[in-house]
């Protein structure tokens, strides 16, 4: 596991790539994504980042690499006693960082619920496409977001800005 200190808000994080033992973070990874079925489906093949606050992980991301210079989040969760808190955001950012040297676009497949297309909106996302029906033909129970019964994944994208390379 790598990992690098922060400063954020007065506090000093560590967020850490973590390579094994993965599923000791289902119960954050569970805000980001109630089934463990569809965790199991992506977490050991992505890349999974952990952000902690003195050795309690408090948020957490997974990215895939997929082809074509494409990245996907499958996952972004932050725990509840830390949201609203820009932990979010800031995780968001470090992901861009790293991931612009291999991917040029990123994409997040999310609700339909306001907060959550607000926030990724604010994070410089943008509509890309939906998947009907995905919550529903894909779970084992019915997903309530915000009051809302979750059927379509909304697809949103973000262009990584690159490094220009100068040719002489």
């Amino acid at each position: 596991m790598s990992a690098i200190d922060l400063l954020i808000e007065g506090k000093r994080l560590k967020i850490a790539l973590v390579a094994e033992k993965k599923k000791r973070f289902l119960d954050l990874l569970l805000l980001g994504d109630e089934q463990e079925s569809m965790i199991d489906r992506y977490l050991e093949y992505g890349d999974l980042w952990v952000l902690s606050d003195e050795n309690v992980a408090i948020a957490v991301a997974v990215v895939t690499v997929e082809q074509n210079g494409i990245c996907e989040l499958k996952n972004l969760a932050v725990d509840t006693s830390y949201q609203q808190h820009g932990i979010g955001s800031f995780l968001l950012q470090y992901l861009f960082n790293q991931y612009r040297k291999s991917c040029h676009t990123i994409y997040v497949g999310t609700g339909q619920t306001q907060r959550t297309l607000n926030f990724y909106k604010k994070n410089g996302f943008i509509y890309s496409h939906r998947i009907k029906n995905f919550f529903l033909d894909n779970y084992d129970h019915p997903i309530v977001d915000e009051g809302l019964l979750l059927r379509d994944m909304v697809y949103l994208k973000r262009k990584l800005k690159t490094a220009i390379s100068v040719r002489k």
